[in-house]
């Protein structure tokens, strides 16, 4: 019976499980290791895919490695369904770090995605372009970000916002500029989200540059309590650090109260400070303390002229009247913030406004508790005044956490007055018996501070100590009690720091103290008592007499006490000798004695060191028969002066600032830790950032100078001002200035074209300008309309140039050798390959390596063969699916074409054979096997970019045309140094230095690439040694896509000097085409060996 009823309700709560998991992913959860994922990610229909890629995300959430789906997931990026989309960039924002390579196989569907209508496809599309973290694509990222920078949709700019700081991690150092201007232009923005999310990118990537928060100062703080609240804590930060570094502090504040006292109405007496209407204590602050605060805070020293006031400066008074709602807000940390900028920029009968909000956050949880009281303790040590009236909000609660609990009794030490000390007592004594008894020592700790502080009570705290310390005593073995040694330790040091007050008064209460060592059984205790009792030997009448007891007591006692107790024993006795009257000096000295020889056989080495040190030092005191005896003589003994320096001089008082004497920001990290924690940074210096007049552009040029700066070239970018007139001179254009150069007419009716034509180029000066669209639209056409650009004076100053012939080149083009094993790997066999220009037979995809062998051994090799060690797999098939439809017909052709087998290979014969090879992916090397003799070596084939693009016949008609097509993310261009003409050059041989130039240049790019020679130009106005103007055009097709790649080289420099020469490169496939810019200008910068 009861079975079933057993069963009946395992059942039903089953049921109710199931049904409480109805309309939810739970169930994805409950397979992690399903294998139907990979056949659903192939499916035709969307829902499939979108089960599979959840399935993908619960593993990944689940800890599970899921990287192998990688290939099948990318192909499906192309997926017309958002919510496809939606997972698949979550996917591969995850592993994007982690396999950069296969991630850049579909950054051009990223590209295609930030235009989408739907404007989370585009944030999807540039959160995860901005998480693949390659230099490579680098560029092409901080150009999408500049796009989404102005996008209609609020989320995307905030998305672009986002993107920033990651694009600054990277280091580009030549992109700094483009992205700081972003950081401004994302700071404008009239969304609150969008600007939260700027305040972060700016905090990161340039947080000193105040010129960007300066024309945005007053619509921040306007903004400001309509941003996210964690976005409100970074903006408030940087508001702050303007300001400051603007205006200065301000002479009203706490922070510069020591510069104006008289006339703010404050006296100062003994380093504290009042008010003149009220000499009561609880009023006043500590001058000091404020004093190193404020240092503390600041970056550098600075001089109180630096300095402005809150009625003549209408920036601080806005920053002040905004953050003043903030301090109740529901975040603890806006609060915080908003606190801060109060307490450092407030008038100083203003920053009493900031109580009430930090208190009621007392009531917050533990962790927020913790971090505000730390900061409330910095507030309470410089002015206690502020938080003495609610001394009852730091009473302890026992839901409170240790730490807690510390921090409020040191804060309640810290507020105490005459009027509450009462109250506070009550709550000590209750405290005192809290079962926690580590607990227990912080509140006696906390009672002598009360005691040490108000003179009023030290009678009353000592005998509540005195007793406490008898009640303890007589308390057994505290060792066996946990934490219980640690409250008469404490109350003992206690009754030290209000005696050291005023230890005349007192010496009745240091004899009671010293009656009691007998019972004390704590070593800590002990050895505070004994020190006590050297220091306080020859204090008032009664304290000298009981001396040689208490000595005779603690030599008695030697053997028994721990360590650091003896090392306390030893002092004393050293302190007693030197001080000690006449007729106790002679069995004083026999004590002394004693004690030292017990110390030199100690079994501590510190003891027997501190032993044979006072005995050195005490050898004067310990020879003489009376204290007194040849004082004349031992005023020339080093020894005695060493003795009575150490030993006979007074304590200094203590201070609190000794114990910690560097404070941080309110509301950081750093305050909390009590050091500089990473990325903490100071406000800067006062009136550091100084505006100039001509420094202040319009927010429409700005705009304008950064987005010129994204889609112009990486090096070098053409900023047009608001009259459009270009900064740069006529020599540092543009790649892009020509893009429009209009179509070149060549005369084609000669048979043989000579050495040089003249051809007119037109410039076009027809401008098409902005179209009234709606927002959406006009972002989304942006790539139709052009932008309003000026000729340079180049372009004003010239009107036609020569066209030069170099006739046919081809013979003397010598292709570049690559080691694909060398001897000392291969014993003996070394195996070159140079790729080849020629087109292969097998499909468009496969290119033609010619492959060398050569045998270096002394014995003959035989059945040599290479062959593909990966043959067609799964991410073969992904990267099949985003070649393209041109070329699906060939999907199905080997990776690699099998070569003619060599049957042998005598020592010393080499041999050549021909392979066809299909690289997987441009950067990607192909991993194939070597055979010979029976044995398999792996190799590696790596591509070189140059010959993974066949030759583009066109006119130099179509090649313009085809350029103007691809403007902004798909023009890019880096500069170069280019040497190899000097040599040839130099030379006075007749030859034209012109054609000397373009001969190497063109040699030096169809060597190590496979392109088209489409046109040589040179301006007609160009001197006899100046090569500047010279323009070279290649023109190319993508083997994989089929997508024209067009090349432009301009020449810049002497003929007989280093040329400075500008690549550029206008192609869709934007990571194919930076990765061969980048190719281009490392080979040409190298020397070949016939310039040598």
């Amino acid at each position: 019976m009861f079975n079933q009823f057993g069963s009946t309700a395992e059942t039903l709560s089953k049921a109710s499980a199931a049904v409480l998991r109805i309309g939810t992913d739970a169930h994805l959860y409950d397979d992690p290791e399903d294998v139907n994922i990979a056949p659903l990610l192939d499916s035709k229909f969307e829902s499939e895919k979108c089960e599979a890629l959840k399935r993908l995300l619960a593993l990944i959430a689940q800890g599970f490695d899921v990287s192998n789906f990688f290939p099948q997931v990318v192909k499906n990026v192309a997926s017309q369904s958002s919510e496809v989309k939606k997972l698949v960039y979550l996917y591969l924002l995850h592993y994007a770090e982690k396999r950069p390579n296969e991630a850049l196989l579909s950054i051009n569907y990223f590209q295609k995605d930030l235009g989408d209508p739907n404007p989370l496809v585009r944030a999807w599309a540039l959160r995860t372009m901005a998480g693949i973290r390659l230099h490579v694509i680098a560029p092409l990222a901080l150009s999408a970000v500049g796009k989404c920078a102005r996008d209609p949709a609020v989320y995307v700019r905030k998305c672009a916002a986002n993107a920033l700081p990651k694009l600054h991690d990277l280091r580009l150092e030549e992109h700094a500029p483009a992205i700081e201007e972003l950081v401004g232009i994302l700071l404008n923005d009239h969304s609150p989200g969008v600007v939260g999310a700027a305040a972060a990118a700016f905090t990161s990537i340039c947080p000193n540059n105040f010129s960007l928060i300066g024309k945005n100062y007053k619509k921040l703080c306007q903004i400001l309590p309509d941003v996210e609240e964690w976005g409100q804590i970074l903006l408030i930060g940087t508001l702050l650090r303007y300001v400051v570094a603007r205006h200065g502090l301000v002479r009203e504040s706490l922070m510069l109260s020591l510069h104006g006292l008289e006339s703010n109405g404050f006296y100062e007496k003994d380093g504290l400070v009042g008010d003149k209407k009220d000499g009561d204590k609880s009023d006043s602050f500590d001058a000091n303390l404020v004093s190193l605060v404020s240092k503390c805070y600041i970056e550098a020293s600075f001089d109180s002229k630096e300095t402005t006031s809150v009625g003549d400066n209408e920036d601080v008074k806005i920053l002040l009247q905004c953050t003043s709602p903030l301090l109740w807000s529901n975040n603890s940390a806006v609060v915080l913030a908003a606190a801060g900028v109060q307490w450092i920029m407030a008038p100083l009968e203003d920053v009493k406004k900031i109580v009430k909000p930090l208190l009621f956050l007392l009531r917050s949880s533990t962790a927020s508790k913790y971090v505000v009281l730390c900061n409330i303790l910095v507030f309470a040590k410089a002015v206690p005044s502020l938080f003495a009236p609610h001394f009852e909000d730091f009473f302890i609660c026992s839901s409170d956490a240790y730490q807690v609990k510390a921090h409020k009794l040191e804060m309640l030490s810290l507020i105490a007055t005459t009027s509450s000390i009462s109250s506070i007592l009550r709550e000590f004594e209750d405290y005192i018996k809290d079962p926690d008894r580590r607990f227990a020592a912080d509140t006696v700790a906390a009672i002598g501070l009360c005691a040490k502080r108000l003179p009023e009570i030290p009678t009353a705290c000592l005998n509540g100590l005195l007793a406490l310390v008898r009640q303890e005593s007589f308390a057994g073995d505290l060792e066996l009690v946990d934490g219980e040694a640690g409250v008469l330790v404490q109350a003992v040091m206690s009754i030290q720091t209000i005696i050291e007050r005023d230890p005349l008064s007192h010496e009745k209460v240091i004899v009671q103290l010293f009656r009691c060592l007998d019972s004390v059984k704590v070593a800590a205790a002990r050895a505070t008592i004994i020190w006590m009792v050297g220091v306080y030997c020859s204090l008032g009448h009664i304290i000298p007499r009981m001396l040689t007891t208490i000595t005779k007591y603690l030599a008695w006692s030697f053997k028994s006490e721990a360590s650091e107790t003896k090392l306390q024993i030893l002092n004393t006795a050293a302190k007693v000798l030197i001080s000690a009257e006449v007729e106790d000096f002679q069995m004083l000295k026999k004590i002394v004695l004693y004690v030292l020889e017990l110390g030199e056989c100690d079994l501590n080495y510190d003891v027997r060191d501190r032993t044979r040190f006072l005995k050195k030092m005490l050898s004067y005191k310990l020879a003489c028969h009376e204290p007194t005896e040849d004082s004349v003589a031992s005023q020339e003994n080093i020894a005695e002066h060493v003795v009575e320096y150490v030993f006979g001089r007074k304590l200094k008082p203590f201070s609190p600032l000794n114990l910690h004497n560097r404070f941080y920001l309110p509301g950081s990290l750093s305050q909390i830790v009590l050091h500089a924690a990473p990325g903490y940074e100071p406000l800067p210096k006062p009136c550091s950032f100084v505006v100039e007049e001509h420094d202040q552009l319009s927010d429409s040029g700005r705009q304008r100078e950064a987005m010129s700066g994204l889609n112009g070239s990486q090096e070098s970018s053409e900023t047009v001002d608001e009259d459009g007139s270009s900064e740069y001179d006529s020599e540092s254009y543009n790649g892009s200035d020509f893009s429009s150069d209009g179509d070149e007419r060549n005369d084609a009716n000669d048979a043989a074209d000579p050495l040089i034509q003249f051809s007119d180029i037109a410039v076009s000066t027809d401008q098409e300008e902005l179209r009234s669209k709606r927002a959406l639209d006009l972002w989304l056409d942006e790539e139709s309309s052009t932008s309003n650009q000026t000729p340079s004076a180049l372009d004003r100053n010239q009107s036609s140039y020569a066209k030069i012939s170099i006739g046919d080149i081809g013979s003397r083009v010598k292709p570049k050798s690559y080691t694909l094993l060398d001897p000392g790997n291969g014993n003996g066999v070394k195996i070159d390959y140079t790729f080849l220009s020629e087109v292969s037979t097998v499909s468009p995809l496969h290119v033609c390596v010619e492959v060398l062998f050569q045998n270096s051994s002394t014995e003959p090799i035989v059945e040599v063969s290479l062959e593909d060690e990966e043959a067609m797999n799964v991410s073969d098939s992904a990267e099949q699916t985003l070649v393209g439809k041109a070329n699906a017909s060939y999907n199905n052709v080997p990776t690699l074409i099998p070569m003619e087998e060599l049957s042998c290979l005598e020592p010393g014969q080499s041999a050549k054979r021909l392979i066809q090879v299909r690289f997987h992916h441009h950067l990607l090397p192909m991993r194939l096997s070597l055979h010979y003799n029976g044995k398999k070596v792996p190799v590696k084939l790596r591509p070189d970019l140059g010959y993974l693009v066949k030759p583009f016949s066109i006119t130099i008609e179509e090649f313009l045309s085809t350029e103007s097509r691809l403007p902004g993310m798909f023009e890019y261009t880096r500069r170069c140094t280019f040497t190899d003409h000097i040599k040839d050059t130099r030379m006075e041989n007749g030859k034209d230095k012109f054609l000397t130039i373009c001969e190497s240049i063109t040699l030096k790019v169809l060597s190590n690439s496979n392109l088209h020679l489409v046109s040589v130009d040179l301006p007609v106005a160009s001197t006899l040694e100046d090569a500047t103007g010279l323009r070279l055009r290649f023109s190319s097709k993508i083997l994989s896509s089929e997508i024209p790649l067009l090349i432009t080289i301009t020449v810049q420099g002497k003929c007989t000097e280093d040329l400075n020469l500008t690549v550029k490169i206008n192609c869709e496939e934007t990571v194919f085409g930076l990765n061969l810019l980048n190719r281009i200008a490392n080979f040409m910068v190298e020397t070949s060996s016939s310039a040598i």
